[in-house]
């Protein structure tokens, strides 16, 4: 694979054991992840070439964190360290009908003073061909949004594919940007388009419905409205409860419709992440296959990362190839 650069915070995780709610418990197992460096450690173990660039603590847990990318082989060596702390947030893992809930201490973070100045892109980007980035870092801060334009920019001079992940979280948007109009701005820049019929309608200010049939309209107009994309991938999460869920994902690449089937994941371990792993294995997908088998690639993909506590997905290509020549029993490898 060529290589992929990632931008956007890295946090740490706080969790009790199992399903316990922080009330029950005294103990806290941590995680590190953050959407983009999610994707970026899963591309990394599917064989990939990854950098990612960040702003992280000038401390031990920043150390650590740190460490903890570069064991799978993520370079950090474009991350900035700042006497800020390391963004933070806590998880309760709900079970059947009780959902699970996500706290975020993130506001004052290493992460949040991030600007342009303080990133060379022309650095960042050297031998870059796949920039990857999501609607969560412009909804952190001004600067966040700032710098991550200043990168898209030169990718789209250099003709590097940009896959765009517009990931619309209603909470984070706290620095008085308008949505909408932030992210439309930073879309005029990608080629690749991951997310649904939510992600469409707000960029697109319309009110399309979840049918496959108002999917392709909304691909077809979101590609009017932004010419540079080429194909739109939706990854559909259908929940029977808490505890499982169907997994199924749907493509209009200009020219055709297509629709996989459903993964049956009868008994979430953890959910975190699950949207990382999809984006990961779409884009190891897209370098490797043709677009139906990339799509299937990255549902496989999501679905085997629903079996591994944590935010991120430590599956193989081996392993999501397993899944998608239908070897879904569990049994052992022996």
């Amino acid at each position: 694979m060529k290589q992929t650069v990632t931008f956007g915070e890295v946090l740490m995780r706080l969790s009790p054991l199992g399903n316990k709610t922080l009330m029950q418990s005294n103990h806290l197992e941590f995680y590190f992840g953050g959407t983009e460096v999610n994707v970026a450690i899963s591309i990394a173990n599917f064989g990939g070439k990854v950098k990612h660039v960040s702003s992280i603590s000038d401390d031990f847990v920043g150390d650590t964190a740190i460490s903890y990318l570069r064991k799978f082989g993520v370079s950090t060596s474009e991350i900035v360290r700042s006497k800020r702390p390391l963004g933070i947030y806590f998880l309760q893992v709900g079970a059947v009908m009780r959902p699970s809930s996500i706290s975020y201490n993130r506001s004052h973070s290493a992460f949040s003073e991030i600007q342009p100045s303080m990133v060379d892109w022309e650095k960042s980007l050297k031998r870059c061909h796949w920039f990857h980035w999501t609607g969560i870092t412009p909804a952190l801060c001004e600067g966040g949004y700032k710098t991550l334009k200043e990168g898209l920019q030169l990718a789209k001079e250099k003709g590097i594919e940009v896959s765009a992940d517009p990931t619309y979280r209603s909470g984070l948007w706290k620095y008085g940007a308008d949505p909408k109009d932030t992210l439309s701005d930073l879309m005029q820049y990608s080629t690749i388009f991951i997310g649904g019929i939510n992600e469409m309608n707000e960029l697109l200010g319309t009110s399309y419905s979840y049918s496959n049939e108002d999917f392709i309209e909304a691909s077809k107009t979101l590609i009017e409205t932004f010419p540079s994309i080429k194909k739109t991938f939706d990854k559909i999460r259908t929940p029977i409860n808490a505890s499982w869920h169907k997994i199924r994902s749907r493509m209009w690449n200009g020219q055709e419709f297509r629709e996989t089937e459903d993964l049956d994941i009868t008994h979430i371990v953890d959910r975190i992440g699950t949207g990382d792993a999809f984006a990961a294995g779409l884009i190891y997908g897209l370098q490797n296959f043709d677009d139906y088998k990339a799509m299937q690639f990255a549902a496989a993909a999501s679905a085997l990362k629903h079996t591994y506590e944590g935010d991120v997905n430590f599956s193989s290509v081996g392993e999501v190839m397993n899944i998608l020549e239908g070897n879904t029993s569990g049994r052992f490898n022996r």
